[in-house]
């Protein structure tokens, strides 16, 4: 036996041991699908932020956490009499052979474009096969529980296979435009904080439509964004830190001063 299986067992076996009616962790016998599902979400993002952060350490130990994760849901699934950890991995190998045919088959070689093609028409065939209705709307399928940025990027994409898109990134500035004008609008007006949520919502949704004209990922944009505010505005607490103060304690003129130096400060270090 491979060390990578023995591992996984190893892995497996202590799932069950913590699980177990005799002697298991209290805590880990009461938890559920529901309960985990949080952190299995949450691990995830831990594993992205280590990804961001080039850390391949805790990119290890982040990985961990969540193949855990996977262990612990397959270990519950296995409790109802379901499927076990080994039915998961099989059916995500025989998943990967299935629909990449140009690398374990004699299909032609694909560029990327045409395998996202392909990619849908097999699991097309594979909804078919279970028995599943075909989708009745092209956005089918595209998970509720995602955070909302990602989502609008997805729901976007899905729009766009069926030629519902703007064909240049030009035009979505002017919607995003439009959005704001009636942002604008509804504040000029003294609107309820209903509808000037669901215009900023509007807008939020035409900027991810622009990262995706641009090729950018709006959520690994927006996380950029924090981690550039988080960084310049920290250097405001400790330039006023230096001088025996607190923000609370600084004007606003002030602290757009710092924000200013902060931001030149970045731009004058070399590039790493």
């Amino acid at each position: 036996m491979r060390p990578m299986t023995r591992n996984i067992d190893r892995l497996i076996e202590i799932m069950a041991k913590l699980r177990a009616p005799e002697g298991g962790c209290p805590w880990d016998k009461e938890q559920t699908f529901s309960t985990i599902a949080p952190y299995t979400v949450e691990e995830a993002y831990e594993v992205a932020d280590a990804i961001a952060r080039d850390d391949l350490r805790d990119l290890k130990d982040e990985l961990g956490d969540l193949l855990f994760q996977v262990v612990f849901h397959a270990r519950m699934a296995e409790e109802k009499g379901a499927f076990a950890f080994d039915d998961v991995a099989r059916a995500i190998a025989d998943k990967m052979i299935r629909r990449h045919p140009h690398v374990f088959g004699d299909a032609a070689e694909r560029d990327a474009a045409s395998q996202t093609v392909a990619w849908e028409t097999t699991k097309a065939a594979e909804r078919a096969l279970k028995g599943k209705a075909a989708p009745s709307s092209a956005l089918d399928g595209v998970a509720l529980a995602l955070p909302a940025l990602m989502r609008a990027d997805k729901l976007q994409r899905r729009a766009a296979r069926v030629g519902f898109d703007w064909p240049e990134a030009r035009q979505v500035l002017d919607k995003i435009e439009e959005e704001i004008g009636e942002l604008r609008a509804e504040l000029d007006d003294g609107a309820k904080p209903e509808a000037v949520k669901d215009e900023v919502g509007d807008l939020l949704f035409a900027l991810a439509n622009l990262a995706r004209h641009l090729g950018v990922d709006p959520e690994a944009a927006l996380r950029g964004g924090n981690a550039k505010f988080e960084r310049r505005f920290r250097s405001i607490e400790a330039a006023l830190a230096a001088e025996g103060r607190r923000p609370e304690q600084a004007s606003l003129e002030e602290m757009e001063a710092l924000w200013v130096e902060a931001k030149a400060e970045e731009r004058r270090k070399p590039a790493t």
